[in-house]
């Protein structure tokens, strides 16, 4: 059996599409690890098959001109290939970028695994360059709740734009959701109802470099009570001198570990940056209708969870270094297997490790 033919018997049982859809998503994701862009005119050049490049050029205008993709079918495929244990720690971030006059603007959902992010539902914002508004970020978890009704949740993790009252009520009375979200240093802080807020950059002023404070007892944070912890950051590693002097989170419980958790968030800018610049070369798609790039983004999902198990497979076969200053993998999980299937299907399968490696099978939830 031939690798595409293979590929699309092991995504059948997932998407449930006829042989001809199928085998569409089979070339394009062996197109994508050999181009490593989503550009259609370099995908087009290493398409499979005999027919010439402006035809395979054509055929991908027409998939994601024409084509239904269901998002909750990927979304559930994402997640029985990736087999991630429960509870899981959800991360909610933006990503954007410009092209000509062209702003594009994606809110996503992410579960975090292994120090990444694997895309679970996104939403294409309005041509707008500013932040989310708690009505989009509410609309994104009820599509998860309903999607995985009885997935248990760790917490959710978001960086300061993911703030303000209507969001806290939701996260905390509608349906609870434990949360570790970062405060600006300039949000305010208070012990209780008519007592003074003070912002958090004035309450953790005293703290040295990378020292931590809990503040005793929960306080009042955009109408709703919880705890409050703070660290002062290094200056030498701040992004800008305008960036924040202080990391204040806010938690529903379990302060003493909020630091920790929230660091994990950091999974869903490593995701971005696997999808762009480190990876599938997102931001080189000329697209700019919004629900054709969505459906990029849906076979980039499984892509994505593809090369994942590809590395964490390469993993156990062979370590990737540790560099000990930091602690971190001198190659990330996500690379590890995405240049393995590149060579893959570059070049002769026998050159790689060993008849015992087969990435197709790796697409199964099994």
């Amino acid at each position: 059996m031939n690798q595409i033919s293979e590929i699309r018997r092991q995504l059948r049982p997932h998407l449930g599409w006829h042989g001809a859809r199928l085998s569409f998503i089979a070339l394009f994701l062996v197109a994508l690890f050999r181009a490593k862009t989503v550009n259609l005119a370099e995908l087009a050049t290493v398409w499979g098959g005999n027919a010439a490049e402006e035809s395979n050029y054509k055929r991908m205008q027409r998939f994601f001109q024409s084509f239904d993709v269901n998002m909750d079918k990927i979304a559930r495929m994402v997640m029985n290939i990736a087999a991630i244990p429960q509870p899981w720690v959800l991360s909610i971030d933006r990503t954007n970028w410009s092209l000509g006059t062209t702003d594009f603007n994606i809110l996503m959902l992410c579960v975090v695994h292994e120090g990444i992010g694997y895309p679970l539902m996104w939403t294409m914002l309005k041509k707008k360059r500013g932040n989310s508004n708690s009505t989009e970020r509410m609309d994104l978890l009820e599509r998860f709740e309903t999607l995985f009704p009885n997935i248990e949740i760790a917490y959710l993790t978001g960086d300061r734009e993911f703030i303000g009252k209507p969001w806290l009520s939701y996260l905390m009375l509608d349906k609870p959701i434990p949360f570790r979200l970062r405060l600006r240093q300039t949000d305010k802080i208070s012990k209780g109802k008519g007592q003074p807020a003070i912002a958090g950059s004035h309450l953790f002023r005293s703290l040295a470099i990378g020292e931590t404070r809990i503040l005793p007892g929960k306080r009042w944070v955009w109408g709703r009570q919880v705890y409050v912890m703070g660290t002062r950051l290094d200056s030498k590693r701040r992004a800008s001198k305008n960036e924040d002097e202080f990391l204040i989170i806010i938690t529903t419980h379990d302060p003493q570990n909020a630091l920790a958790d929230y660091r994990r968030r950091w999974g869903i800018e490593t995701l971005f940056g696997a999808l762009k610049t480190r990876g599938f070369c997102l931001e080189s798609t000329h697209f700019t209708d919004k629900v054709r790039l969505s459906k990029l983004l849906a076979l980039l999902a499984i892509g994505f969870v593809w090369a994942m198990k590809a590395g964490l497979w390469r993993h156990i076969q062979k370590p990737i270094r540790i560099i000990k200053a930091h602690g971190r993998r001198a190659r990330s999980l996500f690379r590890y297997g995405f240049d393995l299937l590149r060579r893959f299907f570059t070049a002769s399968p026998q050159s790689l490790l060993g008849s015992e490696f087969h990435p197709i099978q790796l697409l199964s939830c099994t």
